[in-house]
C-alpha cells in the first residue's frame, strides 16, 4: 500500500489482484515446529489493507481511472457489481474462476468490464489479448 500511495499522482491504477486478503495477526520469530501427536497451530488472521479501495478514495491524489478485478466462483455479476460499488473504483473486470470455467491455470480468460455505464462482455481470448484490450481501453479513457 505504501508503495502505491508514494507513486501518486498517477493517471491510472490497475489493481490486478489483492496481495492477500488476510495475514496472520502475529508473526512468529521462529519456525512453528510439528510435535509428535500435536495439533496444528491456530492462526489468527486479520485483514490486509485494501489497496484498491484506498486508491479509489485517495482524494485529490486519486488516479483519474481506477481499475480492479473480481475473480469469482459464484454469482459473478452480482458480486462484481457490488465490489465496484463497495471499493469505489471506476471499472471492475470480472471473471469466473470456478473449476468448471477452466480459467485458472489456463491460457485464456473471459471477462466482463463493469463500469458506471453498464457491462461490456468480452469474448473468451488469450490472457495476453485481454491485457492488450484493457490497455487500449485505458488509453482511450484517458485521452
Amino acid at each position: 500500500l505504501a508503495a502505491c500511495l508514494q507513486a501518486l499522482p498517477a493517471d491510472a491504477a490497475v489493481c490486478a489482484a489483492a496481495v492477500a486478503d488476510w495475514r496472520v495477526a502475529r508473526q512468529s520469530g521462529s519456525k512453528l515446529k510439528k510435535t509428535p501427536g500435536g495439533n496444528p497451530p491456530v492462526l489468527e488472521l486479520v485483514p490486509n489493507p485494501d489497496i484498491l479501495a484506498t486508491l479509489s478514495r485517495a482524494g485529490p491524489l486519486r488516479p483519474r481511472l481506477v481499475v480492479g478485478f473480481a475473480a469469482e466462483t459464484d454469482a459473478l455479476m452480482a458480486n462484481a457489481v457490488e465490489k465496484r460499488r463497495r471499493k469505489g473504483c471506476d471499472w471492475i473486470l470480472a471473471n469466473d474462476v470456478s473449476p468448471e470455467s477452466g480459467i485458472m491455470g489456463g491460457a485464456e480468460n473471459a471477462v466482463h468490464l463493469i463500469s458506471a455505464d453498464g457491462v461490456e462482455d468480452w469474448p473468451r481470448m488469450s490472457k495476453e489479448a485481454v491485457a492488450e484490450r484493457l490497455a487500449l481501453r485505458i488509453a482511450g479513457a484517458l485521452e
